[in-house]
């Protein structure tokens, strides 16, 4: 059954000079209005306790275009300024909540430089997109078609840290789920191997950073030697830049299409709930850890199975995939990172990743047919004894033996 789906479709553009500097006075605008909205509801929250809404910072971006220091203001669409305060209730709603940490101010070099356009500010017409305050549509590259009879609601233009322009279109998408199958998947992440399948296949890890790190350290070396303020500095930085977005891109391409391989062959796709956040404290292991890019992994796999009807269960972090012998059940006392590969009591060997992937495929069916997760008892309060006796027993109920 298809399904409705609100999807952005992202697109590179190249702005005349009248354009770029409209869009730059836009992004200034933009950081200064939620800049000086989150300051206005700090300064009341800590010094009054009491909290200001969307719908009462929006008087004030009024009384503060009629000032003469912030009468500029006036001079670019009111559209984005708007939506900055809109985003500014979304985050301090997620703040309230505990879902995130207190609002922070927008830096000029740090922070994206965007700007939201809704469909009141800008013109759509015959496949052209003019926004407010421009006479001449963008020269957008359309890499792909929009949705056939896509109207867009919101454009989002940004400009990234190497100086390229995109503008990313929020339409309305038709999307048909693929056709069943009663294939299932688990997926072990590592650094050698980015995944390793329940099937025994080994995908190896592309390591994007490690192949452009000699290019990244070069380009960083020469930025270091520029005079701060100049302009040599500036284009050492947008080399950096760019060695950085190269990354970026090539690494998000590979991610793109392994995860769309697994959503199209698989009916359900077991991972880890890995704690990459306390990962990357390791300092030996950080940079690998980032490279390999494991939650843009989950996240791609998360909207995919919703887009396209399959499963995605996500079994408990201290499940012991790697230790746990996928033939008797037993779990091994000690399993250093280095030993890629082990032998069980019982007398099986095993390759540490494809084990674990089979384990978590194990569990993940079993906690899907349960109801339940697959959770290692840490402490019993009704025998006392330590979460070391009781983890065999526990890691492997519920798994089906082979």
């Amino acid at each position: 059954m298809t399904q409705q789906v609100k999807r952005a479709f992202k697109y590179h553009f190249y702005p005349t000079d009248e354009q770029a500097a409209e869009l730059s006075r836009t992004f200034g605008c933009v950081r200064l209005v939620y800049n000086k909205a989150l300051e206005q509801r700090t300064r009341a929250w800590y010094g009054e306790q009491r909290r200001i809404s969307y719908v009462q910072s929006s008087p004030a971006l009024t009384q503060w275009k009629k000032t003469g220091e912030l009468a500029f203001l006036s001079e670019v669409s009111s559209v984005p300024l708007q939506q900055a305060l809109r985003h500014l209730q979304t985050a301090f709603a997620n703040f309230f909540a505990k879902r995130a940490k207190y609002p922070r101010c927008k830096s000029r070099k740090k922070s994206r430089a965007s700007a939201e356009y809704t469909r009141s500010a800008f013109t759509w017409r015959d496949g052209k997109l003019t926004l407010a305050k421009m006479t001449d549509p963008l020269d957008v590259r359309w890499s792909r078609p929009l949705p056939e009879g896509a109207e867009p609601t919101t454009a989002t233009v940004s400009r990234d840290s190497a100086g390229r322009w995109f503008v990313s279109l929020l339409c309305q998408d038709t999307i048909a789920p693929a056709p069943a199958t009663d294939v299932t998947v688990g997926l072990d992440a590592g650094i050698t191997c980015l995944v390793t399948l329940s099937t025994g296949e080994k995908v190896a890890n592309p390591k994007h950073e490690r192949r452009d790190r000699a290019r990244l350290a070069r380009a960083q070396r020469d930025l270091s030697r520029k005079a701060k303020g100049s302009a040599n500095r500036e284009k050492a930085r947008r080399r950096v830049a760019r060695v950085h977005a190269r990354i970026a891109d090539r690494r998000r391409d590979f991610l793109h299409q392994l995860t769309t391989r697994l959503v199209r062959e698989n009916q359900t796709v077991v991972i880890e709930d890995l704690t990459v956040r306390n990962l990357l404290k390791n300092g030996t292991l950080a940079r690998a850890v980032s490279d390999a890019s494991w939650t843009d992994l989950r996240m791609m796999l998360e909207y995919k199975c919703a887009w396209y009807g399959r499963t995605l269960v996500v079994i408990d972090r201290w499940f012991p995939s790697s230790k746990l012998c996928g033939a008797c059940g037993t779990v091994a006392a000690k399993l250093p990172l280095n030993v890629r590969e082990w032998t069980c009591d019982c007398g099986s060997v095993h390759d540490r990743d494809v084990n674990a992937s089979r384990n978590i495929l194990a569990a993940g069916l079993a906690a899907s047919a349960c109801g339940d997760g697959a959770r290692p008892q840490r402490e019993s309060s009704r025998t006392g004894q330590s979460s070391v006796k009781q983890e065999p027993q526990r890691a492997t109920a519920g798994i089906p033996r082979p």
